[in-house]
């Protein structure tokens, strides 16, 4: 059993970021949602990142941090899009970290630290014509490419939020695939 911090995307906690965990829940993990929206959900990807203009990328990233600093330390960090923030940074710099899964985007590992940490392996999965996610293919390359521990995985489409049942961009193949993928990377942790 892997102890997983699952951080939600732009348009906040959605029934779809709860139902992925309490997949992972159901392969014997145990997996915290912090709601870094403080219960607020958005009806689109566009009035979420409204609000999180509003509060500030920095705001939310630090929430997540503090929300973790509740949790056990040598977890495996999770992130849907938005919620990549907090669980790279964490995977980054928190001692103990365990791993990272990293769903529909990746931050410059520059960002967080000057290279990605020894012994946290990563996983990134996205739609390989996601026009989000082209903004951020380079850097998932570069990780992947500096760290020995680390894979990429591209689904065919241009659905960014494709593992999130609640939402119109869903695609029940691919999320199928991610979701056997994470589990098999949580099981070997």
């Amino acid at each position: 059993m892997t102890e997983v911090v699952l951080f939600h995307h732009s348009q906040g906690l959605t029934s779809g970021v709860a139902a992925f965990a309490d997949e992972l829940r159901a392969a014997g993990h145990t997996v915290h949602t912090p709601d870094l929206f403080e219960g607020r959900t958005f009806d689109s990807l566009e009035v979420g990142m409204g609000y999180v203009e509003q509060v500030g990328f920095g705001e939310i990233t630090e929430r997540g941090v503090r929300a973790a600093d509740q949790l056990p330390r040598d977890a495996v960090y999770a992130g849907f899009s938005l919620g990549v923030l907090p669980a790279q940074k964490l995977a980054q710099t928190q001692a103990g970290a365990r791993g990272a899964l990293l769903f529909h985007a990746c931050i410059p590992v520059s960002e967080f630290s000057a290279v990605w940490p020894a012994r946290v392996p990563v996983q990134v999965h996205a739609k390989e014509a996601d026009p989000l996610f082209t903004e951020d293919i380079d850097a998932a390359r570069a990780l992947v490419s500096d760290c020995a521990d680390a894979e990429m995985f591209l689904y065919p489409g241009d659905q960014h939020l494709f593992a999130d049942n609640s939402l119109p961009s869903y695609d029940p193949d691919a999320a199928k695939l991610l979701t056997q993928r994470a589990i098999e990377f949580l099981g070997s942790r």
